[in-house]
Order: C-alpha cells, then structure tokens, then sequence
C-alpha cells in the first residue's frame, strides 16, 4: 500500500516525541510505501531533516505556511492562483461559516481553493469577506476596534486557504498524525482522489491548542475564545470524514467522542518501545547520590521552569540528588529562560546535557520525572519503566494510567504522580522517591512488568497492520 503521512512541526525536522514514533514506524512496516507530506512553519527550514529516511519514504512533499505571507492578490510567482470577483449563494455561505468557525462545507472550499485554484487573498480583500466580518463583529464584538477583528481573521483564515489550494500527492490512503493543518490537509488528499483518511492523535490536539491560546500573549484577549472555536472546527473536518480514529488511551478516546468523532470509527491503539533494548540495563550502584533524569525537549509545553523550581526545593533539603535534563532545544528563547532560571537561583548539580544516548545515560539514573503540561502517552515514561526506573510525572495525558494501570492489572504502582504546575506537590513525590532505594526497585520492577504486558513495540505495529488491512478489506484490494 502507498500510503501518504501527514505530519505537522514534528517528523523529519526535529527529534524526539512523535518524531522518533514516526521515524520507528515507518522502518519498521517494510511492506508498505509512504509519502511524507509535512507542514512547517518557516520556509527556511525546506530540507533540513534531521532523520536519514528509510528506504521506504518515496517521496516528501513539503508545505510551509509563511510561504502564505508571500501570496499576491494577482496570483503566485507561476501565475497559477485565480482572482474570483463572484461567489455562488452555496460558496459565500460556506465562507461565512468557516468565518464563523462553524460548520462549513468543506467539499465546497476544497473545490474553489484546490479545484478552481482560487487566491486567498481575493477573498480576503474583497467586498464580501468585509461585509462578512463587518456583520460578524457588530453581533459579538461591537466594542473592538475593527482593525484588530480584521487582523485576526486574516491570520487566521491565510493558512488554511494557502493549505487548501496545495499540490496533493498521490497515494491509496492519507493518513493523519494530528487533527489541525494536517488533519485538514489529509482530508484535501482523501477528496482529490477519493481515497480513505486515517487520523492518529498522539494528544488531542484541539485540547493542546485550548491551552496554548489561552495562555498566549499574542491572542487579543477578546478573540481567544474565537481562536479555540477555529481549532475545534479543523478538527471537526477529520473527524467526519477519517474512516478510522485512532488514540493511544481510552480517556483520550472519550475525548474524541465527546468532541464530535463517532464511536464507531475510535480505535485505541497503544504506544510501543523496544522493551528488549531497555530492560537489560543494569540498576546504578548505590554511590552515596541520587541522579533523576528527565528526557524532555526544552519547550515551554513540558514545562522545564517548574521542573527547575521543584529540583530548587529539593536540592535545600537534600544534598545528595543531581538532575539530569537529557533533551535538544525545542524553544531557543525559552531554553535561554530555563538557563537563566538555574543560574538566578544558583542550582547545584544540574546538568543541561543536550540530545545523548538514552540506553546509555539510563544506566547513571535512578529514576525519572516529567512535568508536562500537557501529554498523550509519553514514551519517556515506558522507556523508564522498560529500564526498572520509576517515575514522577504530572497527571496529564494517560500518565496516572501508566503509573498505576488500567482496570484489572495488578502489577502495582510505577511511582507518584501529582498535577501540573504544582511545584511543591513536584518536590514533595521527588523526595519521597528518593528516600529508598528499596521502594524505587519495587516500583521499577511493577512499572517494567507493566511496559512487558502492554506497551510493547512489535504489539502496537501488529495493530496499525491490522488498521490498515481494514483499509484494504472495506475499499477493496483492486481499488487500493
């Protein structure tokens, strides 16, 4: 099967997290051809993979929405976008929706920005996107100045027409690993050749948004609820028209369901390690310290600031811990802050030691945290585990789940977990972890024991061959 992966701001440009997923997955399913078709940021970025791709990758189409900032309203350096003056009754109507971030007809966009080839900015400097905005904000924001509703609509509408009028690369299935751009971009794929839409959250992205925006300092204020309705109905595009969802817990699952996806179509389906290269790492020798990791990328999402304040309170009470942060910069500027952070409050014993080895430097640990904000499944957690290290984590994603079990799994606790942004709580579950060295053994072994059963990666392949061969058995394999 070709089958087309639709990836955004992860696989191949940066390591870790989905990245190494993605990377595992696709050299792993030998049998099949993939397209990789990635959305970035920033166009200067073409190119720059930091994966050698596997044999398997047999194309890679690129999409970078700054390239929208470049878009004139007479058509593209190649002449190839269309000034439209008049839209049908059925087209203004679907505009005015996806304005209003309601339910808007998205066969009908697809036709006039794919189709049609239509320039975004025509619309988005025509008579009918102003009347459209005007009407919109004397019922919700008639005491904003218009200058800033104005702004915000065209950053938020750019993209996505940029996204919609995009070359589309062939393949017998689009398969998603987000909702958002990409979700969107999956579906413009399914439409164009009629074939099946996959979608895989590894978090639920809508969620992540909500979060991010509300806590953004770009967002005016008064659109940020407008903003979190716009990911929301992205999101909605794919979950109407995936023939399958999948999620990597039953939570998240319910999530899906609660946000619009039907029951019928979720699946969950597991993350998976190499438990084998994991579990033959020795225990570290007792040298008088205790050494916690933490394998997270320096990005404000796992929340590294609170991670430094909590290692503050316990390195006052404990003199014998050392913190490792074993990760790359995802956020230059806030990795700057993090450094800043340990020198102000003049941290001992913490070492920012950049991407390295993990199998190796897991030998030098006693156990691990994670004080994301926001997660899916994190592998670091099943990583740890696989080693017989324990964890502290925050309680997001299926993180409670992983340290205490599912329903009917008696292998016991994996370690603490407290909410996130609670520094204190944090501090707190370190030291207790680090008072025995016989209640971290125990609890490495159930974690271990759990990682063996559930989370391994020849389990969660064995599914995704199943997903797709659902593919194969509902469309046909001639059609496929």
């Amino acid at each position: 099967m070709r089958i087309c992966l639709v990836l955004e701001g992860c696989y191949p440009y940066v390591h870790g997290g989905v990245s190494t997923w993605m990377h595992q997955y696709i050299t792993v399913m030998k049998e099949h051809e993939f397209v990789l078709w990635v959305i970035g940021a920033h166009a200067c970025d073409r190119g720059k993979f930091v994966y050698e791709l596997p044999d398997n990758v047999v194309e890679v189409h690129e999409v970078f929405l700054d390239d929208a900032l470049k878009l004139k309203e007479h058509g593209n350096q190649n002449g190839q976008l269309h000034r439209i003056n008049h839209f049908s009754e059925e087209e203004t109507r679907s505009l005015r929706e996806l304005m209003e971030c309601s339910h808007p007809d998205w066969e009908v966009l697809f036709h006039l920005y794919h189709d049609r080839k239509m320039n975004p900015m025509s619309f988005l400097k025509s008579e009918q996107f102003l009347n459209i905005l005007t009407e919109s904000c004397l019922e919700k924001y008639p005491y904003i100045a218009f200058a800033d509703a104005f702004h915000t609509m065209r950053s938020m509408l750019l993209p996505v027409l940029y996204l919609l009028g995009s070359e589309v690369p062939q393949a017998d299935t689009y398969h998603a690993i987000s909702t958002g751009y990409g979700g969107l971009l999956a579906c413009l794929g399914g439409y164009v050749y009629r074939r099946p839409v996959l979608l895989t959250e590894h978090g639920i992205y809508t969620r992540e948004r909500e979060e991010e925006i509300i806590r953004a300092k770009w967002v005016i204020p008064s659109f940020k609820k407008q903003w979190i309705s716009f990911f929301y109905m992205l999101s909605e595009a794919i979950y109407k028209r995936a023939f399958r969802v999948t999620s990597l817990f039953t939570n998240a699952m319910l999530t899906q369901i609660q946000i619009g996806c039907d029951a019928e179509k979720c699946r969950v389906i597991e993350n998976g390690i190499d438990y084998d290269r994991l579990s033959q790492i020795p225990l570290k020798e007792e040298d008088g310290w205790i050494d916690i990791g933490a394998v997270v990328r320096l990005a404000p999402i796992k929340d590294i600031k609170t991670m430094i304040y909590a290692f503050y309170e316990l390195s006052s009470r404990m003199e014998n811990v050392r913190l490792h942060i074993l990760g790359g910069v995802d956020d230059e500027e806030y990795a700057d802050e993090c450094y800043a952070l340990v020198k102000q409050l003049d941290i001992k014993n913490l070492v920012f030691t950049g991407r390295v080895d993990i199998v190796q430097y897991m030998r030098k640990l006693d156990f691990t945290i994670l004080t994301s904000i926001s997660e899916g499944q994190p592998l670091s957690v099943l990583e740890s585990f696989a080693a017989r290290r324990p964890c502290v984590t925050t309680d997001v994603g299926c993180c409670r789940e992983l340290l205490n079990g599912k329903e009917g799994d008696d292998f016991g606790c994996a370690g603490y977990c407290v909410p996130p942004m609670y520094r204190d709580g944090l501090a707190f579950a370190m030291e207790k972890m680090c008072e025995s060295r016989r209640r971290r053994i125990r609890m490495g072994k159930s974690g271990q024991a759990r990682t063996k059963a559930y989370y391994r990666h020849e389990r969660m392949i064995s599914e995704y061959r199943k997903l797709y061969r659902e593919v194969e058995e509902a469309y046909g394999r001639d059609w496929i």
